[in-house]
């Protein structure tokens, strides 16, 4: 009769299934690879099965692990949810959590919601990182990425946090040296501000018009950068034509700094909480979703009437 494992042993193993890694899971659960292993191997024990194919660069689940896995992530599962919904008092979110986003709305919005979190849910723990690339979060060990923009993988579990689109806009020094353009065919004339989005071609803008049909415009010119920051700084300093999301350009809109062109044209670029299918019943990315909804949908409702 095989011994019963512990449910800390396989909530390491969980941990290194996901991440592929036993160095990766040994940083994430806060412990040493050497504790890691050590755990895994009471766990094969205790089950008289090998759970890894491990080399000297990889560790891969073999058959019987994929087949642990499976059932251990419902065990787990419902552990959590047991101890969240029967202990009144107890926090429903707790443990390591890797959340990234991109630079600009990461640092601006998505930081200071996680700063609100971890102040409600004292038990949660985030390592919060920025990325100026489109990631598969499972494959890099993120629990979560929050982004901007529609082009997600079909395997990625998406939540909608929020409708977003990006909106053409320049500076009124800019425009009264060079003109407003009136139509979209106007902007290969003019200078624009080029950025390498995490989703979409460098230089070609795909927008909606007014009407709805779809419209790809080429634009280029003398700056382009892969900071968002960096380009809507240019912008202000009216050196082009930006395309940038609401997020980003709101105040600089509200101020006067920025002038919204070509009303009508915009690009849908919503925000989204993307997760890896594994962890699509957990309760602590449910309630963590929920919670960036809420925040970052409160955050939204200044700038509606840009949209």
């Amino acid at each position: 009769m095989h011994n019963l494992p512990k449910n800390e042993d396989l909530l390491v193993f969980g941990v290194v299934a996901l991440r592929s890694s036993f160095k990766r899971a040994a940083d994430e659960l806060g412990v040493s690879a050497a504790y890691v292993s050590k755990r895994i191997a009471i766990l094969e024990n205790s089950l008289s099965v090998k759970l890894f194919h491990r080399t000297t660069r990889s560790v891969a689940l073999t058959d019987a692990g994929e087949r642990v896995y499976a059932l251990s992530r419902g065990v787990l599962d419902s552990v959590e949810q047991l101890v969240a919904e029967s202990a009144p008092g107890r926090e429903a979110v707790r443990g390591r959590m890797r959340i990234c986003s991109s630079f600009g709305f990461g640092r601006n919005h998505v930081a200071p919601v996680i700063s609100q979190m971890v102040r409600e849910h004292s038990e949660l723990q985030v390592r919060f990182e920025v990325l100026d690339r489109l990631i598969d979060p499972g494959v890099e060990g993120f629990d979560l990425d929050i982004r901007i923009g529609n082009e997600i993988a079909p395997h990625l579990i998406a939540k909608l946090i929020n409708h977003n689109t990006r909106l053409l806009c320049a500076a009124p020094t800019y425009l009264a040296r060079h003109g407003t353009p009136r139509r979209l065919g106007d902007l290969p004339g003019h200078n624009c501000i080029v950025i390498k989005e995490r989703d979409h071609p460098f230089g070609l803008w795909n927008l909606t018009a007014p009407n709805g049909q779809e419209e790809t415009v080429k634009v280029a010119g003398s700056l382009s950068t892969n900071n968002g920051e960096a380009a809507v700084q240019w912008a202000v300093d009216g050196h082009g034509i930006l395309l940038r999301s609401i997020w980003d350009v709101h105040p600089l809109l509200a101020d006067g700094r920025l002038v919204h062109v070509l009303r009508g044209h915009t690009q849908p670029a919503h925000v989204w909480a993307v997760y890896p299918p594994e962890l699509r019943n957990r309760l602590k990315i449910q309630v963590v979703v929920d919670f960036f909804r809420s925040h970052l949908q409160q955050r939204a409702e200044s700038f509606a009437k840009y949209v």
